[in-house]
């Protein structure tokens, strides 16, 4: 069951039904990205890294050991349009693929490469499964806003509490 939402404005009630879908949509597109987001800011903060260069001044193992948002600042701007531009490709893909639109009473966005066949598994099970997601996604938003408050106001971040690693297994190959 999902976590009872939490709405003392009641701006869940303002709007139509197609305005609570699309704030819906938001919510899960939002929460799945902040599950991605939060991953990443774990594996960055062990000092996992890919190997190899960015570009031909910045290696990965250089952007390892910056804040994120020093990160993001040290990657050249034709990275940051590559970035931007999938994930805009990802957004057009979302809401385009489907058949009815989820605004219009058709099924949420999926985004999922390759697809996966759910046909065998029950909708039981599937049901619990996407409240599971909603609510990963709900606390992965939370984790990220922690995450940028203590790197903002605190200048900790989670270096304090995750041991970066020593072994010879720095990168992914």
């Amino acid at each position: 069951m999902p976590i009872k939402s939490f709405d003392p404005l009641g701006l869940a009630n303002l709007g139509s039904e197609e305005t609570f879908r699309w704030l819906q949509a938001g919510e899960l597109k939002n929460g799945r990205t902040a599950m991605v987001a939060t991953v990443g800011y774990l594996v960055q903060t062990a000092g996992v890294h890919f190997p190899g260069m960015l570009s031909k001044d910045i290696s990965f193992e250089s952007l390892s050991t910056m804040k994120p948002i020093d990160q993001w600042a040290a990657v050249p701007d034709a990275g940051k349009a590559q970035i931007l531009l999938t994930c805009l490709i990802a957004e057009v893909i979302t809401e385009g693929k489907q058949g009815t639109h989820y605004m219009k009473g058709g099924d949420l966005p999926t985004m999922v490469f390759p697809p996966i066949d759910f046909s065998g598994v029950s909708e039981q099970t599937m049901t619990r499964k996407r409240n599971s997601e909603l609510n990963n996604g709900r606390l992965a938003m939370i984790g990220k806003y922690y995450a940028r408050v203590s790197i903002t106001i605190f200048t900790a971040t989670l270096t304090s509490y995750i041991q970066p690693c020593t072994s010879n297994y720095h990168s992914f190959i």
